[in-house]
């Protein structure tokens, strides 16, 4: 497997967690997104969204953080990512979307570069922009998993919403977002940091990181 990769993109360390959780092997590919490589070859030629992450498995070519991972779950089951029991899965699914759909989207580098470029906002001006999201959607997340039970997201092993929450709170540990309203949601992400794979799948430990 190949994985095209930028170390300081949430998605794709989404990717690199539950590809650490099982175990696998990959051949690491940086795309440095903010020098714009995605526009250009080689990775344009097989990521026309011109996105990380990009998977490669065989003759499989994957897109999209959270269909990885799930391609990843069905192909290679255990650990397991997604729950088999139709409550349990809904909930995860719920709960990895609420990150991946509702706070990420909002605050990624082409949003940021839009405020910046198109709408002449500042660099405190934009901060402001992330932190305000980062609260609304960490305050949602907090009450979800307040209602819950086990050490992590779901229960007491690793699930796809952990891929999701980790980078999550990286995001906003860099824009220094005031993180004590949610305890619950750092107590899960410090028991996460806790375990080797998400340890080892962290920005600063990427072959590209800067």
């Amino acid at each position: 497997m190949q994985l095209y990769s930028y170390f300081r993109s949430s998605a794709s360390y989404r990717v690199r967690i539950a590809l650490a959780l099982k175990g696998l092997d990959y051949e690491y590919l940086p795309v440095q997104i903010v020098k714009n490589e995605q526009f250009g070859a080689p990775f344009d030629a097989i990521a026309p969204g011109h996105l990380v992450p990009v998977l490669k498995d065989g003759d499989a070519v994957l897109s999209q953080s959270l269909a990885i991972i799930e391609y990843l779950d069905e192909k290679h089951p255990q650990p397991e990512l997604i729950p088999r029991e139709a409550k349990a899965r809904a909930r995860v699914r719920s709960l990895s979307y609420l990150i991946a759909s509702e706070i990420h989207p909002i605050n990624n580098l082409r949003v940021l570069q839009h405020l910046k470029r198109a709408l002449g906002q500042n660099e405190d001006q934009i901060n402001t922009w992330y932190r305000h999201w980062i609260a609304d959607g960490l305050a949602k997340l907090e009450g979800e998993l307040a209602g819950g039970k086990g050490k992590f997201c779901h229960g007491g092993t690793p699930t796809m919403a952990d891929c999701c929450l980790v980078p999550q709170i990286f995001n906003a540990k860099r824009y220094q977002s005031d993180l004590a309203p949610y305890p619950n949601t750092m107590r899960v992400f410090e028991t996460c940091m806790q375990l080797e794979a998400f340890d080892r799948a962290q920005p600063s430990k990427q072959p590209d990181a800067e």
